[in-house]
Formats: C-alpha cells, structure tokens, sequence
C-alpha cells in the first residue's frame, strides 16, 4: 500500500508508484484529501490500475478502512508530513490512510517531507520517536531544495531511494532498526580516475552503487554517515547522508584519512586504481600517423592498508575485494589471501566479470572476517548486501572485550 500525504512532493509519488508495479508488485494507493490537491485520483488510478479513495465511506460493504492494512505486505508513505507522522503517532483516525495506518501489521515506511523547521520542531521528533519505539520505520529526511528558494534538511528521498528501501523490507522487515544510533561511519564509493591529460583519464567499470547502497541502509539504522565518493554516475546522494567527491586515488585517500580520524567504524567499498600515470601532460594528447608513447604506470597508495595502519582502539575496518578466479586458485582464495595482506576486520569478496556486481543492482559473495569465519552473501539487492554487513558489524561493535 502506498500511502500519499497532502504536501508538494506529492507528485514525486507517481514515479514511486511506477517504479514499485513494473517491478511486479500490486500496489493500491490511499491519498489523503490535500494529496488529491496536487496528484489527480486518475493519475494514480492509471499508474496502478486500482481504484484510489481517500473517503473511508467509498465502498464501506468492503471495509477499506480495515482490510487495506490487514491484507497489505508493506505499507510505505511517500511523502509522510508533518501532519501524517502527528497522527500516526497519537493514533488518530479521520480519514482512510490513517485508519489503515492503524490496522497495517506489516512493516509500515514512513518517507517524511517537510520544511527543516517542521522536521526540528520538538513535536515532530517527539512524534518520529514514538513511532520508532513501536517499530514503525520513520526514514532519514534528505536535504536539499525545499519549496520556494528554501533549502535544507527535509526534502523529500528521491524515488529510487524510496523504492529500494522497500524492496528490502519485503525481503528482511528488520533489515532497516536503528541499530547504528550514535555510530559515525566513514564509507568510500565509486571508481577512481587516473588524468593523462586534460580530456583522459584511466578508469574502471565500477559505479558505486554498492558504496552508497552501505551508505543508504547505514543512515537508515541511525548512523552518522560521511561518504566519500569517485566517480559515481550522477548517482542521487542518499537520504542522511554527508558527501564528499574525490576524482584520484590520492584524493581519496587524503579525503578518508581525514574523514576516518573520528570515524567508529571505516568501509572501503571504493575500486581504487592500482596504479596512475607517472606524469599527467598539460594539453591533450594528439593523434599523429606515429605510434604513441608509452605510458608509464607508477603504483597508487594502498589506503585500506594505510587506514589499518592508522587506526585507533575500537575502529573497526571493513573492506573490499572485487575478484576473477584463474585455473590455480578461487575468487574466495584470493580474497582469504587479501584478507591476511590487508588486516581488515572485516572483508567482502565479490566475484567480478560480465554481468557481475559492477554497474549491477544485484551483488553476491562472501564475508569474511579476521576470526577465521566465513558467511556466504547469496545474490539479491545491493542493500541487501548492505544489510549484512552492517548486522556483521553490529554484532561485532556489541561484543565483550
């Protein structure tokens, strides 16, 4: 059920709406009355072929007010105001989205949108707690431009976001409690790129989706998110999230070391480039009848070696490992053998190649941990992956010492 609340971002629910039936889920929207205001009923009604009401007395021989929360899987409120997350949480019912709230016992996604003093106001997150502490899933707001010249933290997530965090509540309905309260997490994304010149660089495939998959579900759970981020895409920065764009392999490294001092728990889910051309030339690169010049490589820092080296009692450390296996030895040796060389906590392997993990929505693998122990990732979402990652480092953050 997709729930849309009475703010400007409701037009933003159209594309949520898409998104979620050509992926092959049934989805009945239930607007309230200020929603209808901005997004027709027959906009809604075409996207998702089923009828929309926002009147609990529409049909009454059917129950509406009952059964849309009874038989729905996944409840998500997309926007969720100011006005909707009061309700909700004082359990107030005068319309048919928020008597459905009341009988939903599927996970319920509130998505909030509002202006940044309506989101700071002292009743607003008295409300967002409330509703955490019965388990319901009040989402991170993202920030950026608000309505009019306004901007700030509130904004609405951005469709895809949306979509994906519901995705994974129908896989693991525990997959986003806020396990991370209080944590800040440093994460890198993306690929690096090494200049030749001023137009060239040395590149490779990776598109950081599963950088800023870790960094969605990390700010989702309640954690301090800084994500340092390559080349990515022109992929939207997630919801909570603090950004920082970096182009080389030595600017990322300056940036997470700077980054990782005060960090708890350090990810490095970049594909840094092993190596960089020793001088850049200052004007492009002409095609002559000659062969060109070689290119001469000199080695890049190895900055999950350098962050391990680095680190202060109590950091935990995770990294990556994007693999291809050969006739001697597996993708999982060759990642057990990177694991002892690096001396990360924490270290996941993926299988890479044609249509694996790079510039995929999906990934797989295996994590495995400086204890010896090893846990097979199966293939699904990248949040999904996120996800066990994080409950790895959760489990380990809550250990004995």
């Amino acid at each position: 059920m997709l729930g849309v609340g009475g703010g400007i971002a409701a037009y933003k629910a159209c594309e949520v709406l898409r998104r979620l039936t050509e992926s092959g889920h049934s989805v009945r929207v239930v607007p309230t009355e200020g929603a209808l205001k901005f997004v027709g009923a027959a906009t809604f009604e075409a996207l998702s072929g089923q009828v929309v009401t926002a009147d609990p007395f529409d049909d009454v021989h059917e129950v509406p007010h009952v059964k849309l929360g009874q038989n729905a899987d996944l409840v998500v409120v997309a926007p969720a105001t100011a006005n909707i997350i009061a309700k909700a949480a004082h359990g107030l019912a005068d319309d048919l989205l928020t008597n459905t709230l009341l009988t939903a016992r599927c996970p319920v996604l509130l998505i909030p949108a509002m202006h940044t003093e309506m989101w700071e106001h002292p009743a607003t997150q008295h409300n967002v707690q409330l509703l955490r502490s019965r388990g319901v899933i009040v989402a991170e707001p993202a920030s950026g431009r608000l309505t009019g010249k306004d901007t700030g933290k509130g904004r609405l997530s951005d469709p895809a976001e949306i979509v994906e965090l519901a995705r994974l509540l129908l896989v693991r309905r525990d997959a986003l409690e806020r396990t991370l309260e209080g944590v800040h997490v440093a994460i890198s994304a993306g690929g690096t790129r090494e200049p030749l010149d001023p137009v060239r660089f040395i590149g490779n495939r990776s598109s950081g989706k599963q950088g800023y998959a870790l960094a969605r579900v990390a700010a989702q759970r309640g954690a301090r998110v800084t994500l340092v981020a390559g080349n990515t895409a022109d992929l939207a920065t997630p919801a909570g999230v603090d950004l920082i764009r970096v182009g080389s392999a030595v600017e990322l490294k300056d940036a997470m070391h700077k980054v990782a001092a005060d960090a708890d728990v350090i990810v490095m889910a970049a594909a840094v480039a092993d190596f960089r051309p020793t001088s850049l030339t200052g004007h492009k690169i002409k095609k002559t009848s000659a062969d060109p010049d070689p290119i001469t490589l000199t080695k890049n820092p190895d900055i999950l070696v350098e962050l391990v080296s680095a680190r202060r009692e109590g950091q935990l450390i995770v990294g990556f490992a994007a693999e291809t296996g050969d006739d001697t030895t597996s993708v999982l040796d060759y990642g057990r053998a990177k694991l002892r060389r690096k001396g990360c906590d924490l270290l996941v392997v993926n299988a890479v190649g044609a249509g694996l993990a790079f510039e995929q929505e999906n990934n797989a693998g295996w994590l495995l941990s400086a204890d010896g122990s090893e846990t097979p990732i199966p293939h699904g979402s990248k949040a999904q992956l996120a996800s066990v990652v994080w409950d790895a480092v959760t489990a380990r953050s809550t250990e004995p010492q």
